[in-house]
């Protein structure tokens, strides 16, 4: 689970460093993510994410990760973020 979000933070660390490239972006989003669902549990992760203080957090992350995924805004899906 650690590695996974050492990872997933290398890739985003790459991805800015390369000028926001989406590929390298959006893998580091996908390895941050499964890396801290492994590291504190998914049912954790997921009651996290769908708790109602965080809520506004938890949108404007899930966006900014379609922004960089899906339509590859990197940019704004990274500030987004």
């Amino acid at each position: 689970g650690v590695g996974l979000t050492a990872f997933g933070t290398l890739f985003f660390f790459l991805g800015v460093m390369f000028f926001f490239d989406s590929g390298l972006l959006a893998m580091g989003n996908v390895l941050f993510l499964s890396g801290v669902s492994l590291t504190i549990g998914p049912m954790r992760a997921g009651r996290f994410f769908i708790r109602p203080k965080n809520a506004k957090g938890s949108a404007a992350f899930v966006g900014g990760l379609l922004l960089v995924i899906v339509l590859r805004w990197c940019i704004v899906g990274m500030l987004l973020e």
